[in-house]
């Protein structure tokens, strides 16, 4: 049987059998289940087996190239003169759909008016401040949904 042939039989076998076979290619046992995953791994460590994998002057290139690499092990810390200005982050932030801090938002729901107040950071409905209009949605009906649909928000600014 040739490794095409191998390869070529390897999509009828359950996944059972294929961590059984990455096993014995590998050396080692996988804890993964997805099966295109495992195909493609047996495929080319198959191939690499045998057709010979990488030339001796492949794999010294890679070496050089990882040794030469700058990783970074943890995120650049921020500088505080490079940090912005509340307000301009806060803007970053901010979806368009929503209208301007100070505006008030209404909607007619079970026969009553509904009235909420749009704050920089939050939402504010009965005295109440939320983080968010699905918050105050969920406070009034009891039941998830979508605030920006509830409050009929669809465009920048406001409403549709």
């Amino acid at each position: 049987m040739t490794i095409s042939d191998e390869i070529a039989a390897l999509p009828a076998l359950p996944v059972a059998d294929l961590r059984e076979k990455y096993a014995a290619l590998f050396g080692e046992a996988t804890r993964v289940h997805n099966r295109t995953w495992l195909l493609k791994r047996l495929a080319w460590r198959m191939q690499a087996l045998a057709e010979g994998g990488l030339g001796e002057r492949a794999r010294q290139r890679a070496a050089q190239l990882a040794n030469d690499a700058d990783l970074r092990l943890s995120a650049p810390q921020t500088l505080p003169h490079a940090a912005k200005p509340a307000a301009e982050t806060a803007s970053l932030h901010r979806d368009p759909r929503l209208p301007a801090p100070g505006t008030h938002l209404t909607r007619q729901y079970t026969g009553r008016k509904l009235l909420i107040e749009v704050l920089e950071r939050g939402f504010q409905y009965k005295g109440q401040v939320y983080r968010s209009l699905s918050a105050v949605a969920k406070a009034i009906t009891g039941c998830h949904c979508n605030g920006y649909l509830f409050f009929r928000l669809g465009q920048e600014g406001g409403r549709p």
